[in-house]
């Protein structure tokens, strides 16, 4: 389901005239009054506004923008493919995790999608699936279901960013003039996505924060870079 979600949000980014550019890292950036001044791969970009939305390499690229540090910690999680248990109809199930947070399972495509749901802290990187991680994700849930896994299909790894209230970054810095945060959404991007992404682009553009975010009880002081317990 995420890579749909994925691939439609893209959808959508490129029909509003966005560009999508790819091996392009970002080596420099530097403020030029009211521009910044972008060196990514072979692309020499400007801007009035900079969006960090860099993932788990959001805090190195505030810190080559001169900003504030808010402590975002890279934590890896690993999840797999199964078949799911002979004559047993998966369309109909809903998502299980474990009380203590130890795995969870749901159904993806017909098949279950399982994980040891693991927090290991890992510097930024393109991270690949742990081998110990595959293991232990599988005896756990045998030993929880009755489900032998004999075989493993598309087994991945992800970097969910975190900061240490584990609540999103979102907001303008106060050190670096044209430079907004949206960053540390943990595990929870695509859910909160579609809410934080109005929130953002509100106030990039200089506009309102729209009425059914705030009608959710969002707090923005709540999301701030510069807010209490985060930083270094």
């Amino acid at each position: 389901m995420w890579r749909r979600c994925i691939k439609g949000y893209l959808r959508q980014f490129k029909a509003r005239g966005g560009t999508l550019l790819t091996n392009a890292a970002v080596a420099e950036m530097a403020r030029e009054g009211a521009i910044w001044r972008i060196k990514a791969g072979q692309h020499d970009l400007s801007a009035g506004i900079a969006v960090n939305v860099a993932g788990a390499w959001a805090d190195e690229i505030g810190q080559m923008a001169g900003a504030e540090r808010i402590g975002l910690v890279p934590k890896r999680r690993t999840a797999l493919i199964i078949d799911a248990p002979e004559g047993f109809d998966v369309r109909g199930m809903l998502l299980v995790v474990d009380v203590d947070e130890q795995f969870y399972l749901k159904p993806d495509a017909g098949k279950l999608l399982i994980s040891p749901a693991n927090e290991d802290p890992e510097p930024p990187c393109d991270v690949q699936p742990d081998e110990m991680d595959i293991a232990i994700c599988v005896d756990r849930i045998e030993r929880a279901f009755k489900v032998s896994v004999r075989r493993i299909e598309s087994p991945w790894a992800g970097l969910r960013s975190f900061v240490a209230d584990k609540c999103p970054v979102a907001g303008f810095s106060e050190r670096a003039d044209g430079f907004y945060w949206l960053a540390g959404q943990g595990g929870y991007g695509i859910q909160s996505a579609p809410g934080l992404a109005q929130f953002a682009a509100a106030e990039v553009l200089g506009q309102p924060i729209p009425a059914q975010v705030l009608a959710e009880r969002m707090d923005p002081a709540t999301i701030r870079p510069n807010r209490k317990g985060i930083g270094a």
